[in-house]
């Protein structure tokens, strides 16, 4: 939100933010935007204005989240074992994206492909945190160096959805990344 905006509007942008929170915590990512305005106190063109997208809105609503991943990330990036530190990242980012009831796709790259207009803003910031992790963790032949950022988030994405109904959506979670992590192989 532009720091030269009036006060009323940064003030409706926060309101309407603490109850998008909340709602998509209630409700998902099909919380209903008129419920939002409602509960805010605002109509629901102001809230079209500050989010013109449900995308937007949820981007926003995992802003806090999201950097607190890219924030870990850097943290592991000393680490002295790449691929620990690869998958201790991809494990927090599954119980984030199983815990964040239905915003995992929010995570993945949208419009994919070369001179995509449309950019996600929370995919582009885990890849440029991640970017360090996966680059050392192929460089010490902990990783394939065929394996992409959008190829690790497509499967915690998958992995995400698959569970998000399941009675402890994240335990699953956790347990079929550690199997895909693993393999199929007894031993792998």
């Amino acid at each position: 939100m532009p720091a030269q905006q009036r006060a009323d509007a940064r003030r409706n942008y926060a309101r309407i933010l603490a109850v998008a929170e909340e709602e998509v915590a209630a409700r998902g990512v099909n919380a209903s935007l008129e419920q939002i305005a409602r509960t805010a106190g605002v109509g629901s063109a102001t809230v079209r204005r500050h989010f013109p997208t449900r995308r937007a809105l949820l981007e926003a609503v995992s802003r806090n989240r999201i950097e607190a991943l890219c924030v870990r990330a850097r943290d592991l990036a000393g680490a002295d074992d790449s691929r620990s530190a690869l998958l201790d990242w991809l494990g927090d980012v599954v119980a984030y994206s199983a815990s964040a009831r239905g915003l995992a796709p929010v995570l993945a790259p949208e419009g994919a492909g070369p001179g995509s207009e449309q950019v996600n803003s929370c995919s582009a910031l885990l890849e440029a945190a991640a970017a360090p992790l996966l680059r050392r963790a192929a460089r010490d032949g902990a990783v394939a160096t065929s394996v992409t950022f959008a190829d690790l988030i497509t499967l915690i994405v998958g992995i995400a959805l698959a569970t998000e109904h399941q009675p402890d959506p994240a335990g699953e979670a956790d347990r079929l990344f550690r199997l895909a992590v693993a393999g199929l192989s007894p031993g792998g």
